[in-house]
C-alpha cells in the first residue's frame, strides 16, 4: 500500500482504497507549507538571478577597463549563473506541478537535473579559466594593477557572502537554491584570492619587486580555478546520486531510522526491510513488514502507515510512502 504526496492510498494488488483514520487532518497545513516553501524557492531564485547580472556585469566591465583577466573571469562566473538560474527558475516551476496523466509521479527529476547542469557549466567556465591562465602566464602576463584587484576583491567577496546569506534564509532546504547558494560561496571565495592576491601584488610593487606583479593576475586565476573546482563537482555528484536512486543524505535516513524504530515500539513489529531515495523535494519510501498469518488486519495496517508518513513529514519533503504488512517475505524480495 501507498501514501502518495498528497496523502492518497494506493496498492499493488486490487483492494479499494480506505479513508484514512479518524481524527484531525495534518494534509491541508502541510500543502500550505509546501506552496509557502515552492513561492520562497522560485522568489529566491529571481533575487539571484538580478544579483548575478548587476555583480557580473560590473566585474566585466571592470575587468575589461583595467585588463584584468581574473576579474572578467569573476564577473563570467556570474553571468554564467544567471542562465543557470533561468533553467533553476524552471526547474522549481516543473518540479512545484501536480502529477498528470502523462507524469504520474510528478516532474522531480528537473531539480537534480538542474543541478547536474549547474555543475556542469560551471566546470566547464573553470576549465577554459585554467588554460586562459596559462596562455597569460607563458605570454609574459598582463598588466593588471594591483591595487584595482585589492577593491575589486573586498567589494566582490562583501556583496556574495551577502547574497548567499539572504538565499539560504529565504528558501532552506531546497536543493535548487542550495546550487545557487554554493555559487555565491564559490564567486565569494574566488574574490577573496583576488582581493589577497592584489594585496600581495601591491606590496611587492611597493618593495620594488615589478616583475612579479606582471603575473600575478594569471597566477591568481590558477588559485581560483582550483579552488572553486571542488564546488561544481560537488554538485555534479549529488545530482547523478539522486538520479540514480541513491539513499537519501544521513540527516533524512536518520529520520527515517527514528520512525521505523517508533513504529516498531508501538505496535510490536519485527524488524522491517527498509528502501529510500530522494528525488529534489520527493522523498521515497518503502518499509515492508513480514508478520504472522491472521494477525493483522487492514485497520492496523493504515494506523501503521499513517505512523510511519507523519513522523516524515517532518523532514519537509514530500513524502510518497510504500508501508506493507505481509504475511508473504517474498513480497520484500527487492
Amino acid at each position: 500500500m501507498t501514501d502518495d504526496a498528497d496523502g492518497h492510498r494506493g496498492e499493488r494488488g486490487a483492494r479499494a482504497p480506505r479513508a484514512a483514520a479518524a481524527g484531525p487532518d495534518p494534509r491541508p497545513a502541510v500543502d500550505l507549507a509546501r506552496a509557502g516553501s515552492a513561492a520562497a524557492e522560485r522568489s529566491a531564485l529571481v533575487v539571484s538571478i538580478v544579483a548575478s547580472a548587476v555583480i557580473g556585469g560590473g566585474a566585466v566591465v571592470w575587468g575589461v577597463l583595467a585588463t584584468a583577466g581574473v576579474l572578467v573571469f569573476d564577473g563570467v562566473f556570474l553571468l554564467a549563473g544567471i542562465l543557470l538560474s533561468g533553467v533553476s527558475l524552471a526547474a522549481a516551476r516543473a518540479a512545484a506541478a501536480p502529477p498528470s496523466a502523462a507524469y504520474p509521479f510528478g516532474k522531480h527529476a528537473v531539480t537534480p537535473l538542474a543541478v547536474a547542469l549547474q555543475g556542469a557549466a560551471l566546470l566547464g567556465t573553470v576549465v577554459f579559466a585554467a588554460a586562459d591562465a596559462v596562455t597569460t602566464l607563458t605570454s609574459g602576463g598582463s598588466d593588471a594593477n594591483p591595487a584595482t584587484m585589492l577593491v575589486y576583491g573586498v567589494v566582490s567577496a562583501a556583496l556574495s557572502v551577502v547574497v548567499a546569506w539572504w538565499l539560504r534564509r529565504r528558501a532552506p532546504g531546497s536543493d535548487l537554491v542550495d546550487a545557487e547558494v554554493a555559487q555565491w560561496h564559490a564567486g565569494a571565495v574566488l574574490s577573496t584570492v583576488v582581493g589577497v592576491g592584489g594585496a600581495a601584488a601591491l606590496a611587492l610593487d611597493t618593495a620594488g619587486v615589478t616583475a612579479a606583479t606582471r603575473y600575478a593576475d594569471p597566477v591568481l586565476l590558477l588559485v581560483a580555478c582550483a579552488v572553486i573546482a571542488p564546488v561544481p563537482v560537488r554538485l555534479i555528484r549529488t545530482a547523478a546520486r539522486e538520479l540514480l536512486e541513491a539513499a537519501p543524505p544521513p540527516a533524512v535516513t536518520a529520520v527515517l531510522g527514528e520512525a521505523v524504530a517508533d513504529v516498531r515500539a508501538r505496535f510490536g513489529l519485527p524488524e522491517p526491510v527498509v528502501r529510500a531515495t530522494k528525488l529534489g523535494r520527493r522523498l521515497y519510501v518503502e518499509v515492508d513488514f513480514v508478520v504472522a498469518p491472521g494477525t493483522w488486519d487492514v485497520d492496523a495496517e493504515d494506523r501503521v502507515r499513517r505512523a510511519v508518513v507523519d513522523r516524515l513529514r517532518a523532514t519537509g519533503h514530500e513524502v510518497w510512502a510504500t508501508v506493507e504488512v505481509t504475511t508473504d517475505p517474498d513480497l520484500t524480495a527487492a
